[in-house]
């Protein structure tokens, strides 16, 4: 695949030196792997590079992948396919690069396990804020993925920054606060050989003690691991289950477990879908070396709902600024609205995604949607709205950045809550005082 997009390009230069020799207007240049030099705090040197394909989402998703020990950014780029199916489906993608001599990402350092402690999470987040301040993403498909080293800094980001990442996939890695040193070593042998093991409550205080005070949405996990991976053991599969099981208040028994494949055996808590809180693919009899199924991985991340809408911008580079949003219109007619509800729940808790679509032809300027939460479920916090109040009839209303519902367009919000023995649904919604049809 790369080969011939090598080829492609090498053919695209030569068409546009013959344009421009017979003075005919050349083509916008093909996305590319593009280096960004200043982009923030950056306390550990490392390098960014940003992949924005030619069209994007109307709010595109953006993924953070990260290289394994050796590698390097643009190698990532090059060895997997997250690129091409940005091609498809219109997310941005950040490849962050270390710099140090051993070229594994700082998954052991005191700083590095705890949000804003310093290191190269805080590089990584800085990286993620510049591109938020150039191009329109969706603040709920900002999430994660890694091999190696960089499945074990996805754990580290989700730990550190729950509040930025909606979720994240691991190919091979070990649990948040597993390679945890304190003499300055980048390695943990005793981790890397399957020695450590905790509770599920001690390993998910590690993730929670990141973050202290922190009460709102944890990102979605899902883990690869093979078998017989002779870097980073087996047993650190099942230790990363432990710990974001526990982070999500779930059981250790799985909801749900199939063969997607011959070989691999995948496990779902918290739900049977295929965005499960949780969600563990083991691979038999494969080493480190682990495949990487980047269709799989982005399906699960969510990145693969939507296609690309909106152009880039023409003019080439990363820095390019965010055309202005269109002036809003009339509030939308009466029952030009669908709402999707889903719900993934535990013993006594529950997390719900809400998804507004405006169906009509008309701009929504300002939304409220309203429900009955039903009885013995109780709002503890929310995100993307503001719901008031916590039970009961419910008005879940827009905050200052997406108040907006253009025509065909959809805004998404979520909350966690606690409940008394049903995780039903609401029966009913009206947005703006307007029935809503339920998808």
């Amino acid at each position: 695949m790369r080969s011939r997009r090598t080829f492609a390009t090498a053919l695209a230069a030569v068409l546009v030196a013959l344009l421009g020799a017979l003075g005919l207007a050349t083509p916008a240049s093909a996305a590319a792997l593009n280096e960004v030099t200043s982009f923030g705090t950056n306390p550990s040197n490392l390098r960014m590079y940003l992949y924005v394909p030619d069209k994007l989402a109307a709010k595109p998703g953006l993924l953070v992948a990260v290289h394994y020990c050796t590698g390097t950014g643009p190698a990532f780029f090059n060895g997997s396919q997250f690129d091409e199916l940005a091609d498809r489906y219109g997310y941005i993608v950040i490849y962050p690069s270390v710099t140090r001599s051993s070229a594994c990402f700082d998954v052991a350092s005191p700083q590095a396990l705890r949000r804003d402690g310093g290191s190269d999470p805080v590089g990584i987040k800085s990286m993620i804020d510049y591109v938020r301040a150039r191009y329109p993403v969706d603040a709920d498909k900002i999430v994660a993925t890694g091999v190696s080293s960089g499945a074990m800094m996805t754990n580290v980001l989700l730990g550190d920054y729950p509040d930025v990442f909606s979720a994240g996939s691991a190919f091979a890695g070990v649990p948040f606060g597993c390679f945890a040193t304190t003499n300055g070593s980048e390695w943990n042998s005793d981790c890397a050989n399957g020695l450590i093991t905790k509770t599920p409550q001690q390993w998910g205080d590690l993730v929670r003690n990141a973050y202290p005070g922190y009460t709102g949405r944890r990102p979605r996990m899902q883990t690869w691991h093979g078998t017989n991976d002779e870097t980073l053991k087996y047993p650190n599969f099942g230790e990363q289950i432990k710990q974001w099981t526990n982070v999500h208040g779930l059981s250790q028994t799985p909801s749900y477990t199939d063969t997607p494949k011959s070989g691999y055996t995948r496990t779902r808590y918290g739900g049977t879908g295929d965005q499960a809180p949780v969600e563990g693919i083991s691979l038999a009899g494969v080493s480190h070396n682990i495949p990487v199924d980047a269709a799989a991985a982005i399906h699960f991340l969510g990145l693969d709902t939507t296609t690309p809408a909106t152009p880039t911008p023409t003019t080439p580079g990363p820095t390019t600024p965010t055309p202005t949003p269109t002036t809003p219109g009339p509030t939308a007619p009466a029952g030009a609205c669908r709402v999707s509800y889903t719900v993934n729940s535990w013993s006594t808790g529950l997390t719900a995604s809400v998804g507004i679509t405006n169906t009509g032809t008309a701009t929504v300027d300002g939304w409220t949607l309203a429900f009955t939460l039903p009885t013995g479920q109780t709002v503890t916090n929310a995100w993307n709205a503001t719901i008031s109040p916590s039970s009961g009839a419910l008005s879940a209303r827009n905050v200052s950045y997406n108040g907006t519902l253009g025509a065909g367009a959809t805004q998404t919000f979520g909350f966690q809550a606690t409940h008394a023995g049903s995780a039903s649904k609401p029966s009913a919604f009206t947005l703006n005082g307007s029935a809503c049809t339920i998808a």
